[in-house]
């Protein structure tokens, strides 16, 4: 028997799997350092983007919701965020913007072509190498978050 439901509940979140910073609070520090780190130099918003976009390439929910939470506290504009998964087909991005979103897909996505030439040539027309060195960090280190997110099974709280 197949119900329909008009309801406007949410559905719970599934049930974590484990908790990082209590089984493994030495690693968990450390990514926490290591977090704030990658970050120095780093304009927050173009920080956030980077976060935001990985994680929904990852499909990380928790780091979206949070980063998309920071984003916002630093001024980031919602039709930008929800657009990510699109950002080549609108204009609102700047070409150091998109430098940064193309790194961040291609550093993300290492197994389907590694990180081109002219993604990599692009960030580095963009950005100094101190901040593409910092870049590309900051894109690692979400990468890593996104990875311990999704295999815990961490969850956005309820809003």
């Amino acid at each position: 028997m197949t119900t329909n439901s008009t309801s406007n509940e949410t559905v719970p979140a599934p049930e974590q799997r484990l908790r990082m910073p209590e089984l493994a609070p030495d690693f968990y520090q450390a990514m926490i350092a290591v977090d704030r780190a990658s970050r120095k130099g780093l304009d927050p918003v173009l920080a956030e983007l980077v976060k935001v976009h990985a994680s929904m390439i990852n499909g990380c929910a928790f780091c979206i919701d949070m980063h998309a939470t920071d984003a916002r506290k630093n001024g980031e504009q919602d039709h930008r965020l929800v657009s990510l998964p699109a950002w080549r087909e609108t204009p609102w991005f700047t070409a150091r913007e998109r430098a940064a979103l193309a790194l961040t897909e291609s550093v993300t996505l290492l197994t389907q072509g590694h990180v081109p030439d002219a993604v990599y040539d692009e960030a580095a027309a963009q950005f100094e190498p101190a901040e593409l060195a910092q870049l590309i960090a900051l894109i690692a280190t979400i990468n890593t978050w996104n990875r311990i997110g999704v295999s815990t099974r961490m969850s956005p709280a309820a809003k």
